[in-house]
């Protein structure tokens, strides 16, 4: 556990007021200078959980209650609001923010200025600059992870259905499970679909 587990909250806190909550952090994370972990509150579950081998650049702030995987990355001044769930591999860019209640999913890359309040997808570039829309894949992310040249090319399809289509979302979304029930996509794609049909906020695109 780091010290920084330690971390405290005042009383006059909007939302905390001085109940047992914790902050749990895991192993080998890089906690860099003034970066804010909010402690879990009553309303919330109470616990604020931190995986391991994550970096935390200057000035990012982990809001109460928010859940962060293993290896993602936080620039500097990368902001989580409260209750949010980052998945593992994760990157948050500098000077964004991810609104309360929203999921990051696996692999996915925040770019930098970045407001996102909707559910951002896994393995996807999502970006201001954009108008936020998900506009490719993680291409060169995934190939740093290891993914294979044909899990990249079943995403890229899997993506053109979801946004490069006329298809509403349903009918991607089913299109793609047949696709992965018949063979044709592997589990990759399985996680993309399970993660957009527990989406409460609906996800970027």
């Amino acid at each position: 556990i780091s010290p920084f587990a330690c971390i405290g909250v005042p009383p006059q806190d909007l939302k905390y007021r001085g109940e047992a909550t914790q902050v749990i952090i895991g192993d080998n994370n890089d906690i860099r200078e003034s970066v804010n972990i909010s402690r879990g509150t009553a309303g919330g579950g109470g616990l604020t959980r931190i995986g391991s081998n994550n970096l935390f650049m200057c000035f990012a702030h982990i809001g109460h209650d928010s859940h962060v995987g293993d290896h993602c990355i936080f620039a500097n001044n990368a902001t989580l609001a409260g209750h949010v769930v980052v998945e593992d591999f994760a990157t948050v860019g500098a000077f964004s923010a991810v609104h309360q209640f929203c999921a990051v999913g696996k692999y996915a890359y925040i770019g930098g200025g970045t407001m996102a309040t909707q559910d951002v997808m896994p393995y996807s570039l999502t970006s201001a600059t954009r108008e936020n829309h998900a506009y490719s894949i993680n291409k060169v992310g995934l190939e740093r992870r290891g993914f294979t040249l044909e899990e990249i090319k079943e995403l890229r399809a899997a993506y053109r259905l979801i946004v490069g289509s006329k298809l509403n979302m349903s009918d991607a979304l089913a299109s793609i499970r047949e696709k992965v029930a018949a063979g044709e996509f592997g589990d990759k794609v399985a996680y993309l679909a399970e993660f957009i049909g527990r989406s409460h906020r609906g996800v970027i695109r």
